[in-house]
């Protein structure tokens, strides 16, 4: 039996009593490291399960400045209860508790959704306040995160359904990972709302996503804008415009999308900013854009883009604008004889995770197209530091039981690769 197979049989998987996680144990990157934990007995309706691949996550760093401030901690002192951070990550079964053995087997596979809508039931004591008025806890803040070989399942997750069984269990490990971001795109396009009749005296009807034969307009050819490109291609508009100043994301944006945009006959253009009002009143033959996604975090671009919105057009306010910089101006007109909306969100839900799951098994999306560099778990500081100083371009998915010596690029990533990785890594 090869490292793989074996790997795969959880059943007979042996759990250590320590493993090795990435905690943060106070404020600052100087408190961020990889250590070895003890493995913590789960309690009756507790589960255990392996992480077999963790995204790193943009939001982290804001755990790292702010510690015990942040408000997903709400008092809780990271320096005296130290966090085991990550909220992305694809995960294995391998203990349920007592009270769950009959309904949870090892082996079994699962996403999980970090945004848990359910008052914190353990620790108490540790939040300000012992929590009082808390509506929420999330995982790789007090609840043990997965950038860790193994992951405590505590009570708050399963009550708040956020353990999501795989619709399809071949599929790979780093896809499930990158469900959670690909889940709050999924999210977002599920606030685009048109509110249709198809004819004189049919009713109005609200239809969510992107108008189909309609003009979508993504800003922003990042990771997250070309998930939205990619995910938006499944409404099928008449023209999907990316506008980026910088070309080689524009490139990329072609190479990745091209052909999936011709099979569905949507007309794909990539524009730099300086022609975009041009461009898009010419692809719509002047009605402008129906849909745009904004998905970066810039007050005058978010200001001009909401300005090239045709009747009855919406834009999503994705890219969230820091304090300060945060006050966007909106035309009456517009709103009255146009009838434009503004819309947004932040983050998911266990339902949006569990559709993005459906979809990348649909191949409506590809994740591999946004993987940047894998690695082991100890390149987990690393990676963060990375994000941090602006070096990375896409998803960095770790491997919590590979032994890697040191982050690898990549240009794209599958199920194929992946498993190529693991046969020569794992430990």
């Amino acid at each position: 039996m090869s490292k793989l197979d074996a790997y795969r049989n959880a059943a007979q998987w042996r759990i250590p009593k320590s493993a090795w996680a990435v905690t943060l144990s106070g404020v600052g990157f100087e408190n961020l490291a990889c250590r070895e934990v003890p493995i913590p007995e789960i309690g009756i309706n507790q589960l255990l399960c392996r992480v077999d691949a963790a995204g790193v996550c943009t939001s982290v760093l804001k755990l790292i400045d702010q510690g015990s401030a942040h408000t997903f901690l709400n008092g809780w002192d990271p320096a005296q209860f130290p966090i085991v951070v990550g909220d992305e990550g694809s995960l294995t079964l391998v203990k349920a508790g007592a009270n769950l053995a009959a309904k949870y087997k090892p082996g079994q596979r699962f996403g999980i959704q970090p945004a848990v809508d359910v008052p914190p039931i353990n620790h108490r004591e540790r939040y300000n306040d012992n929590a009082a008025g808390m509506t929420k806890v999330a995982v790789g803040y007090t609840l043990w995160g997965n950038m860790a070989e193994y992951i405590l399942i505590e009570e708050e997750v399963l009550q708040g359904r956020c353990l999501l069984p795989l619709p399809d269990e071949k599929l790979p490990y780093f896809a499930v990972s990158m469900a959670e971001p690909i889940s709050c795109v999924y999210s977002a396009q599920e606030r685009q709302i048109h509110i249709i009749k198809d004819s004189p005296f049919a009713p109005r009807v609200p239809k969510l996503g992107m108008l189909p034969g309609g003009t979508t307009v993504v800003i922003g050819a990042g990771p997250m804008g070309l998930m939205h490109a990619e995910m938006a291609l499944r409404f099928k508009p008449k023209n999907l415009i990316v506008c980026d100043k910088i070309a080689d994301r524009l490139q990329r944006a072609r190479r990745t999308l091209g052909e999936k945009a011709r099979k569905v006959a949507v007309n794909l253009i990539t524009v730099e900013p300086d022609n975009l009002k041009p461009t898009l009143h010419q692809a719509s033959n002047g009605a402008m854009a129906d849909d745009m996604v904004l998905a970066v975090g810039i007050q005058p671009v978010q200001q001009q883009a909401i300005e090239l919105l045709g009747k009855g057009g919406v834009a999503n306010l994705f890219g969230g604008l820091p304090k300060g910089q945060h006050m966007l101006s909106v035309s009456g007109l517009a709103i009255h004889y146009d009838e434009i909306k503004l819309v947004g969100s932040s983050g998911g839900s266990p339902s949006d995770l569990s559709a993005t799951l459906e979809a990348i098994a649909r191949n409506d999306i590809d994740p591999g197209n946004y993987v940047f560099a894998v690695g082991g778990l100890q390149h987990g500081p690393e990676a963060l530091l990375m994000i941090k100083e602006n070096k990375v371009a896409g998803k960095v998915i770790l491997y919590p039981h590979a032994k890697v010596d040191r982050l690898m690029p990549v240009d794209y990533w599958n199920k194929q690769r992946e498993e190529l990785f693991l046969a020569e890594h794992l430990v």
